[in-house]
């Protein structure tokens, strides 16, 4: 049995390859790579740099509608349902409060909408999604320090911009050797 090299899932068919260091690598599904590949990039990153980038993004005004911070990760549940077929999801969002909430609100109503509609999963999924869904609108999050989905949401910010910016380097520019930039 093959088990993914990010969560250590058993995978039984198929499964998303990599490789790293010359090292073939299996992962479960593309979001364990990611994840994977996060994780690994990071490691490059003096600790500093990367603590001093999430409180700078946590403080900073709202990638959504550029308000006020604290950005944190807002958490909304939903479901859909059509007779046999039933879907749910968890979206997470880096964004101020305020979007935050109407994101969440907009999950909370498409599901009590079109969450009971299948059987049986959409009666037994709509009263759960919409219960975590109300339950992440009551909670406020910590305006002094960012949660820890939000915390690696950024970080996950922070190395897709590393990359982006390695990729726009010129080949023959030092940047290229996979280094990032120490902390200023």
């Amino acid at each position: 049995m093959v088990k993914c090299d990010a969560c250590g899932k058993t995978i039984l068919f198929g499964g998303v390859k990599g490789a790293a260091d010359g090292r073939p690598l299996r992962f479960c599904s593309n979001t364990c790579r990611e994840n994977w590949q996060v994780s690994a990039t990071l490691g490059q990153f003096p600790p500093e740099a990367v603590e001093k980038y999430v409180a700078e993004f946590h403080a900073g005004t709202c990638p959504r509608c550029q308000g006020p911070g604290p950005v944190d990760a807002h958490p909304a549940h939903s479901v859909v349902s059509l007779l046999i077929v039933t879907r749910w999801k968890t979206e997470s969002r880096l964004s101020c409060r305020a979007c935050g909430t109407k994101h969440q609100a907009t999950a909370l109503a498409s599901s009590l909408l079109f969450g009971w509609w299948g059987f049986p999963w959409g009666l037994i999924m709509t009263p759960v999604q919409v219960t975590r869904t109300a339950a992440a609108l009551f909670k406020k999050p910590d305006p002094a320090q960012p949660s820890a989905q939000g915390r690696g949401m950024m970080q996950t910010v922070m190395v897709r911009q590393w990359h982006a910016y390695r990729q726009a380097q010129a080949p023959s520019q030092s940047q290229t050797a996979g280094q990032p930039p120490a902390a200023s």
